[in-house]
């Protein structure tokens, strides 16, 4: 052979093998990815296992103690995010979400499935997930042992015979108790809902931080036993009671109050936070979370309504669960041109 040819051919040869040669080897182990959660967030074990093993993956949950708080961490590291995914902002909180750039779009094909009334963002940065009604809960047995009449509308609980009885979630921290005061806004309006929560703060409302604190710390049915029996809470709430309780009961222990104007329509989504290396993995959970495998899951572990039609719920859950039939709620671009404001003014009425 030539020897002008021989020499560029080898030179060539040579330079493929050095580039192959210092290729990094193909990771083979199975990936993180990490969402970013509040403490109720639950998921059967074999469902999890599911999503790991189709797609060589680990899952690892960063639960804080509320989905507010949840999204301040987001908020508060978004320029070097410590998930991958973001669950649980709800309609009381997506604006800030949004506003925040903290999300990338993205539009499962599984959306095609799922009822408009349930994908409020167009842009799908957030995706829909599972709701539930936020209502009061009173303690069944409290009200009968008292011969009381438990309080069926929200005006009911500012009358004498129920102070110092109910709980209820700060709304600057929590996402149950911020529902349930934009319940509040609509039920009473503009106008007269600040008069409202005076007239709580003056028959004994107390106000703890999270859900957690009010349902199993302050709610006499709860298993910590407190002291109020009314608690803010949802309407799937008593069957949870029934679900976990030991002995079993033939009855759920508590009630919820599902009158119209009463309790608040929440719906759950789940984003892809920005700056997320899993950014293919991160689409998977999602179109994993739409799936019916577990949309499914989702009424034993969190005690929510899944919003995929096809996903069946369990009996405990259709006998002791109500929906609200006419929930008081808000259009979100209300929620998000006055929520703040909305939240200051509760707060200087309420605890200053």
């Amino acid at each position: 052979m030539n020897k002008r040819i021989l020499i560029p051919l080898i030179s060539a040869l040579a330079l493929v093998t050095s580039a192959c040669a210092a290729q990094p080897a193909t990771p083979t182990g199975p990936r993180t990815l990490t969402v970013l959660t509040h403490e109720s967030f639950a998921l059967s074990e074999d469902v999890l296992e599911e999503f790991e093993s189709a797609n060589n993956a680990t899952v690892q949950f960063l639960k804080q103690p509320d989905a507010g708080q949840a999204l301040n961490r987001a908020i508060l590291t978004k320029d070097n995010p410590e998930a991958d995914v973001l669950f649980g902002v709800d309609n009381t909180f997506m604006s800030r979400a949004l506003d925040e750039g903290i999300l990338e779009p993205y539009r499962s094909p599984a959306l095609a499935g799922i009822p408009a009334e349930f994908q409020l963002n167009p842009e799908n940065r957030l995706t829909p997930i599972d709701f539930g009604d936020v209502c009061l809960n009173y303690d069944k047995a409290y009200f009968a042992e008292h011969n009381l009449q438990p309080p069926q509308t929200l005006a009911d609980l500012a009358r004498p015979e129920y102070k110092d009885l109910l709980v209820v979630e700060n709304p600057a921290s929590s996402s149950p108790g911020l529902a349930f005061m934009l319940a509040t806004v609509a039920r009473f309006t503009e106008e007269s809902w600040l008069g409202y929560w005076a007239d709580l703060e003056n028959n004994g409302v107390k106000v703890v931080e999270d859900w957690t604190t009010a349902y199993y710390t302050e709610f006499s049915a709860s298993s910590g036993k407190g002291p109020r029996p009314i608690v803010v809470s949802y309407a799937s709430s008593p069957p949870a009671e029934v679900f976990f309780a030991e002995p079993p009961l033939e009855e759920a222990p508590t009630a919820a109050v599902t009158a119209p104007q009463t309790c608040f329509r929440q719906i759950e989504f789940a984003g892809i936070l920005r700056g997320t290396q899993n950014r293919d993995l991160a689409e998977k959970w999602i179109d994993f979370m739409l799936g019916v495998r577990y949309q499914g899951d989702l009424p034993l572990n969190q005690f929510v309504y899944p919003v995929n039609p096809q996903a069946e719920l369990p009996e405990v859950f259709v006998k002791y669960s109500q929906i609200a039939q006419e929930p008081a709620n808000l259009p979100p671009e209300a929620i998000a041109a006055n929520r703040d404001r909305w939240i200051e003014e509760w707060t200087e009425t309420v605890l200053r």
